[in-house]
């Protein structure tokens, strides 16, 4: 060196000879920061490493852009390169666009495409066997097993060289002993087996046949495309899609398939290890860390062709995508309101469109923007038309509670409960939603009217009567149920006013003792793997009634359900939300459509207050084209989109008036003389959340308006985040709480 300096850590480099790179790193900063690399540390685009920041080290990504100009005796080093595969460029293209949409600091996002970091380092090589050409003292059948499964080259470790030749381990062992066998270290066994695109090919109906055909040429075709299937529930998507998803494996590329909730769908992965000889790659929030750690390597590295996962699985690195499918796209499960809000569901098109490969939406209810664009012919649309096998939609017709009530104290009319007694006594099972957790969404006083709200939020306390306790749904406090009511302290007067599923539960059950009732709700205890247990129980007929809530219209085949009955379907119409009547018509359309999926002839009631109104009147007419047709022109009359854009600024405080004077800041702040519109600061419908005082800005803009822009703006000429003030930015809001 000619003319050694001292780093910040005192490590020496030389500024004539120093490389700079840009590192983005998990933080909220703008851009990614200058490191230097030490001599003999070999970087490049997309390399994952490990720098300093302050006192920290964090994991950060080598980017492309140039990061800050800093004089290179200061730049501290990279301490550490991790072996796996760089980020690809086309991910980290993906990263810098999603960030730049939802406006992120990109840092963040990027830190969604290493969130395994145990996973960043090879996995430790295996002790395993391999035969030396010794013979064993005295050959014995089992002995000759061993041996006869050992000749073929590969290496077999201990244990399973003993369960695969019907042995002990002694046996092998003692072999060992005889040196029969050397010592050699093995790669990790892949977490999943390698799906064959031929291992079973179904039977189609001509529908589906010919939609298959169209999915393959557009596999085919090797470049970005976008397809929607719309098809009746039990139509037979699926099946279409893993046609593509055979084309895809065979051409030598990864598949990623997206499930609104991949947790709950065993019947899912067992449907594609009946067609493709192995189950899938499984990406969520409840997969072990290990497992997690196995997966996202194995991705990065190819070893797993197929990976089934929630919208978080967007962001692993694959080393070769080729296709994307977003089953049940319409399913509000994609949209993510945490840190970065984004809707997997687009950003699964964008992903693809940067890849340069297919993508695949699938639903029995597209939502309005998926329509609008095959409408417009940016989207082909194939629709299958009718059930597999002929199997006939449910009989549906709605039941006006104003004329045909439940009895005094009941939520469930007699047609309903008629209906029931005829479902179970022909041993077919019903099954009754409601989308309402818990026994009772408010609990009061009869002596003084007290109210049971969160101390935290603005929402009512739910009772959960299985556990005895008052539970907010939004921040997770919960609180006994009292004996008496704390303003008046009158004892035995707490009334629970409106039915949750428990509380038709208790109903189902004093009119049918006899029969086996289950209820499904995400929050009962167990989670996720007792829910999928009941799920199966469901499905193998050991239940005689079901009470559940939407996680029961998730895609479920049910074979002996012929009868649904929905107990309150107005819930969802009764607020402001400009997506309510989408949101209802799917999510009844689709829980309805639980019912008869392999033959019987089935039945669905609705209970309603509102029968005339266009959302009943569309699912029990089974005109799905009528509905989406009066939807696309409201929302093109108002500027909705798809046809307008909308953004939400979400002002959050401890204390409200902080919370206000920030919103009515930034309102202030935003730019004038432009098409764009600023609604508010209003208080949030949900004023106060764990806590935290909350406001709202709307703003609304046409389709060509340029609103991340206009939002940089108004937050650069906006006041200062002080104190507890935290400002969140929602494109495309999908929620309006």
């Amino acid at each position: 060196m000619t003319s050694d300096s001292l780093d910040l850590f005192g490590k020496r480099i030389d500024p004539a000879v120093v490389r700079s790179v840009p590192v983005m790193v998990p933080l909220p900063v703008a851009g990614p920061y200058s490191y230097a690399v030490p001599e003999g540390m070999a970087v490049m685009p997309g390399s994952v490493v490990q720098v300093p920041v302050g006192p920290r080290k964090v994991i950060g990504i080598v980017w492309d852009e140039a990061g800050d100009a800093v004089d290179p005796k200061r730049l501290r080093p990279i301490e550490h390169v991790f072996d796996c595969p760089p980020v690809a460029e086309e991910m980290r293209r993906f990263i810098a666009w999603v960030s730049a949409y939802t406006l992120t600091p990109p840092g963040l996002v990027a830190r969604m495409a290493v969130r395994a970091p145990a996973a960043l380092e090879p996995e430790p090589m295996i002790e395993g066997l391999t035969l030396t050409g010794t013979v064993p003292e005295r050959m014995t059948p089992a002995r000759k097993r061993v041996l006869e499964l050992a000749q073929d080259g590969a290496g077999w470790t201990r244990l399973g060289l003993a369960r695969a030749a019907g042995v002990s381990s002694s046996v092998v062992e003692t072999m060992m002993k005889q040196g029969v066998f050397d010592t050699v270290f093995l790669p990790p066994p892949p977490a999943f087996g390698t799906p064959d695109p031929d291992y079973a090919r179904p039977t189609l109906s001509p529908d589906q046949d010919a939609a298959a055909d169209d999915l393959r040429a557009a596999v085919a075709a090797d470049g970005f495309n976008v397809t929607l299937i719309d098809g009746v529930t039990g139509s037979g998507k699926t099946e279409v899609y893993f046609e593509a998803v055979a084309e895809t494996l065979a051409r030598g590329k990864q598949v990623l398939i997206l499930l609104p909730e991949i947790a709950l769908t065993a019947s899912f992965l067992d449907r594609f290890e009946t067609r493709f000889g192995t189950r899938p790659g499984e990406w969520h929030s409840d997969l072990a860390p290990r497992m997690r750690e196995k997966v996202w390597r194995q991705t990065a590295e190819g070893a797993i062709r197929v990976v089934a996962g929630a919208r978080s699985a967007l962001f692993l690195p694959f080393e070769d995508l080729g296709l994307i499918v977003v089953d049940e796209e319409h399913d509000t499960a994609y949209k993510q309101e945490d840190r970065v809000f984004y809707n997997a569901r687009d950003m699964a098109v964008v992903r693809a469109r940067i890849g340069g490969f297919p993508a695949v939406l699938a639903s029995a209810t597209p939502s309005v923007e998926s329509q609008v664009n095959a409408l417009a012919g940016r989207y082909r649309r194939i629709h299958l038309p009718g059930r597999f096998a002929e199997a006939a939609l449910p009989s549906l017709k709605t039941v006006d509670l104003r004329r045909d009530p439940p009895k005094r104290g009941g939520f469930l009319s007699p047609t309903l409960l008629s209906e029931i007694d005829r479902t179970v006594g022909r041993g077919e099972q019903a099954l009754l939603f409601l989308n309402r957790r818990g026994y009772a969404p408010l609990t009061l006083c009869r002596v003084c009217g007290h109210r049971f709200q969160c101390p935290n939020c603005s929402s009512w306390l739910v009772e959960h009567r299985f556990r005895g306790r008052l539970m907010c749904h939004h921040c997770g406090h919960g609180e006994p149920v009292p004996e008496a009511c704390p303003e008046c302290g009158t004892l035995d007067h707490l009334v629970a006013c409106g039915p949750g599923v428990e509380r038709i539960a208790e109903e189902v059950d004093q009119h049918f003792p006899e029969k086996r009732t289950i209820i499904l709700s995400s929050d009962m205890a167990g989670g996720v793997k007792r829910l999928r247990l009941e799920l199966e129980a469901v499905a193998n007929g050991e239940a005689d009634i079901i009470i559940g809530t939407q996680l029961v219209a998730k895609g479920h085949n049910f074979p002996l359900m012929t009868l649904v009955g929905v107990v309150d379907a107005d819930i969802g119409l009764a607020n402001g939300d400009p997506r309510a009547a989408e949101r209802t018509f799917q999510l009844l359309a689709q829980v309805t459509g639980r019912a008869g999926r392999t033959g019987l002839a089935s039945k669905g009631l609705i209970q309603t207050y509102q029968p005339a109104h266009p959302v009943m009147q569309a699912i029990v007419s089974g005109d799905a084209e009528a509905f989406y047709d009066r939807e696309i022109t409201e929302r093109e009359k108002s500027g909705l989109p798809p046809f307008g854009r909308l953004a939400a600024v979400i002002i959050s405080a401890d204390n409200r008036s902080d919370a206000e004077a920030h919103a009515r800041g930034l309102r202030a702040a935003a730019p004038v003389g432009r098409s764009i519109s600023v609604l508010g600061p209003a208080e949030a419908p949900l004023a106060l959340v764990r806590g935290r005082y909350r406001f709202r800005l709307l703003v609304h803009g046409s389709r060509a308006d340029d609103i991340q822009t206009f939002l940089r703006e108004m937050l650069e000429n906006g006041p200062r985040q002080r104190g507890s003030v935290r400002v969140q930015l929602d494109i495309d809001p999908q929620s309006f709480l």
